[in-house]
């Protein structure tokens, strides 16, 4: 299992990468679960990263506009990450992410072949009218994406296991696999829960909030004892 932690800019990517990171995963809180973060910090941030270590970037918690999402996408292409994450907050059902997430792949795929694609569901869409998490598997299959993730869009302190039962996660992770891609697992995950991410098939856990000094996503600073305690539990498994 991978361990991606999301740095609001380049001090607490330092931390994450000193901390021994897996993914940096350039994100920007205040815009929301994914929100999406100018184009010069993650291209500053993809500078200072170790050749071996992958960035990603998030897109924000996107509308249904295929072509803004997809223009999104070549920005983050071009601002040089690995990865590319989508949110589909906006999109109702399958058809409408399906549509996104197919533009997006495109538009990345222009700049980039080598770069990972990341559908995003959340745990908690019937509170944002999103579509369902169960759908995003699928979604990402047929669009041409390459790993399928699932998140919670309001973090009020609640995570994914409020929303999805270790049995609907491991269908979730499951469902992944047999299309033959990687699963993502975030979602105020703690510190306490990688153990049990690890036994449901996640192959990729996205921290922001246990790597953080107090452990608050918002008010806390991400800090490099805190990262390379979850790496060592993480290389565990």
């Amino acid at each position: 299992m991978l361990l991606l932690i999301s740095p609001i800019n380049t001090q607490e990517a330092r931390e994450a990468i000193e901390g021994g990171a897996d993914i940096i995963d350039v994100k920007n809180p205040k815009e929301g679960s994914l929100g999406a973060n100018f184009p010069w910090v993650i291209k500053n941030i993809r500078e200072l990263t170790p050749k071996n270590m992958l960035v990603s970037a998030t897109l924000g918690d996107v509308p249904y506009k295929p072509g803004t999402v997809a223009l999104a996408a070549a920005g983050a292409a071009v601002s040089g990450a690995d990865y590319i994450k989508v949110g589909l907050f906006g999109t109702k059902n399958y058809s409408q992410a399906l549509e996104v997430m197919e533009n997006v792949v495109r538009a990345v795929k222009e700049f980039n072949d080598n770069a990972t694609v990341v559908a995003s569901g959340y745990a908690d869409a019937h509170r944002v009218g999103a579509v369902d998490p169960m759908e995003i598997p699928k979604i990402a299959a047929d669009s041409g994406a390459d790993l399928a993730m699932v998140d919670t869009a309001v973090k009020d302190g609640k995570t994914l296991f409020d929303f999805m039962n270790e049995e609907t996660i491991s269908q979730f992770t499951d469902q992944i696999h047999d299309y033959g891609l990687k699963s993502a697992l975030a979602g105020s995950v703690t510190k306490e829960q990688l153990p049990l991410l690890a036994k449901l098939g996640c192959d990729v856990a996205g921290i922001r909030g246990a790597a953080c000094l107090g452990g608050d996503r918002n008010s806390g600073s991400i800090h490099h004892e805190a990262v390379a305690q979850l790496k060592q539990m993480v290389e565990g498994f």
